[in-house]
């Protein structure tokens, strides 16, 4: 019987034990036993299904991978401790040197650096594209090319790209679209119904969305995640069962948290637009959005992130957010909890001031991922603070 999202998320536990539980138990086992040395033998020789080891399987981790491959419409997926180890492992596996990856230029700073630092060293080049020039892509693609790599909304300016598109170019030259769907979750967007091959998540951020646990995961095609399911199993990037189980409860949530996290930032955006020394503010689902057309045809609803551009740059900026009151000063995001950061100065700071520039990472840009208070509260508090930073310079 087909289920709807929420009813996915809710019910798609393990099995229960033989204690009849109702909530999924957890299972802090580092290793798993068998009844004889034929039985130990068959699960390492891959012949028969089998829990073996934590570092490659556990009941938790299993559970969250499924439950997340049944949101995103996917095949197969595993579970990674982080969200960069998710990016890194989903990528990782499948290049070698002499590859060359196509990039969103709006990427995640530690990406950037796992493109610009880490992969050279290997012999793995890559090219950064525009996101808001998909019909561009084409001429950068070399005979080497392997991957595109992209995230959409991006980090933190919430520039869009045409999945459609995207995937039409991937499946054209036979390569794999790899994309992140962190700041739309499953519940927005799902990027396998476009045509992505490999979706990656820091679940760290909404899928938990209380800022508990760090974690990560990668879904997809059967035969793209066996390459990562190998390179994860003996590089050890491993997902502890408690936080598995964390994640999955979570994911019971996320339904009702996101249309409220969503709600939230939608009104805030809207107050924010009126504010004469706010340049703009940028937000998928506002109609002064310069893709809000495709935000509208390949999202559900907006997403909880917004990001504004305040008149007088930096020092505006800075006493913005030293003034606010409630909302969190933090580079964590998608918590139940307000959070405002200043991309510039912190997670994308490793970039280079013409990098940052590209992607319309200005000294003056503030990142606010909006929480699960009563938005009228924050709105007092960014209000408040937005006064406070127009009068004390």
């Amino acid at each position: 019987m087909d289920q709807h999202f929420e009813t996915q998320a809710i019910r798609g536990q393990m099995e229960r034990t033989g204690y009849g539980e109702h909530s999924a138990p957890v299972f802090l086992s580092s290793s798993f036993a068998f009844e004889t040395a034929e039985e130990m033998a068959a699960a390492f020789s891959g012949e028969a299904p089998a829990l073996i080891y934590s570092r490659y399987n556990n009941p938790n981790t299993d559970e969250l991978v499924a439950k997340v491959c049944a949101l995103e419409g996917a095949e197969d997926g595993i579970a990674t401790a982080s969200g960069m180890a998710a990016v890194f492992a989903a990528m990782a596996a499948h290049l070698r040197s002499g590859d060359h990856v196509i990039a969103s230029r709006a990427v995640f700073g530690s990406t950037h650096q796992i493109l610009t630092q880490l992969f050279p060293r290997w012999g793995i080049a890559h090219t950064y594209v525009d996101p808001l020039d998909i019909d561009q892509w084409e001429a950068y693609i070399q005979p080497n090319t392997r991957m595109i790599v992209m995230e959409t909304p991006s980090n933190p300016g919430l520039a869009l790209i045409d999945l459609e598109k995207a995937s039409l170019l991937a499946q054209k030259y036979g390569l794999i679209l790899n994309v992140d769907n962190c700041f739309a979750t499953p519940f927005l967007q799902k990027p396998m119904d476009w045509g992505a091959g490999l979706v990656v998540h820091s679940g760290t951020k909404w899928m938990d969305g209380q800022g508990r646990v760090l974690a990560g995961l990668v879904v997809g095609h059967k035969s793209l995640i066996e390459p990562v399911r190998f390179f994860a199993r003996h590089t050890g990037p491993a997902l502890s069962p408690f936080n598995a189980w964390v994640l999955s409860k979570s994911l019971e949530t996320l339904a009702i948290r996101m249309e409220r996290h969503c709600a939230n930032a939608f009104e805030l955006a809207n107050r924010l637009e009126a504010v004469p020394d706010v340049d703009f503010c940028r937000y998928p689902f506002l109609p002064s959005h310069p893709q809000y057309e495709l935000a509208k045809k390949q999202m559900r609803l907006g997403g909880g992130i917004l990001a504004l551009q305040l008149a007088g740059g930096l020092p505006h900026a800075v006493r913005f957010i030293n003034a606010l009151e409630m909302c969190t000063r933090s580079a964590n995001l998608g918590d139940s909890r307000t959070i405002v950061t200043h991309p510039a100065s912190t997670t994308h700071s490793k970039l280079s001031e013409a990098e940052r520039n590209a992607v319309g990472i200005s000294p003056g840009l503030v990142r606010i991922s909006v929480g699960l208070e009563h938005v009228e509260d924050t709105w007092a508090d960014v209000a408040q603070a937005l006064e406070k930073a127009r009068h004390s310079h």
